[in-house]
């Protein structure tokens, strides 16, 4: 009676573990977001004036497209050395890749792109799905 007593016990904290993890699985894909990288190398001519008003202009973007998640930005102060003259990083989030393709469709973002080309050399850009 013991043993069988036991082994339920068992079996029931197995299951209970099991949905566990399962929720748990199904909390982290829930949270799961897309994450676009966009790295600004600019001109050497390039005044500081018209950087700034980029940045300016990048930092009002997640006020003009609702589906930009989160937004965070900053200035190269590696002592590596190995930017390869990329100055600018700027980080967005986003739900879903329809969101991602709604943020690089958007008049604004086209508008912001009109303003940072002639001052930009060289753009690279990443997206991925962040992993915990």
């Amino acid at each position: 009676m013991k043993r069988m007593a036991l082994m339920m016990s068992l079996i029931l904290m197995a299951g209970i573990a099991g949905v566990g993890i399962l929720h748990g699985m199904a909390s982290a894909e829930a949270a799961a977001s897309l994450r676009h990288v966009v790295l600004f190398k600019f001109k050497a001519d390039a005044k500081p004036e018209t950087i700034q008003q980029i940045e300016n202009a990048f930092r009002e973007l997640p006020k003009k497209i609702s589906v930009i998640q989160s937004f965070e930005w900053g200035t190269n102060v590696s002592p590596e050395k190995l930017d390869q003259g990329f100055t600018h990083c700027f980080f967005l989030s986003f739900k879903s890749e329809a969101d991602r393709d709604t943020y690089i469709a958007h008049p604004d973002h086209k508008a912001f792109g009109k303003l940072l080309g002639p001052s930009l050399d060289k753009v690279l850009v990443l997206d991925y799905w962040a992993k915990p």
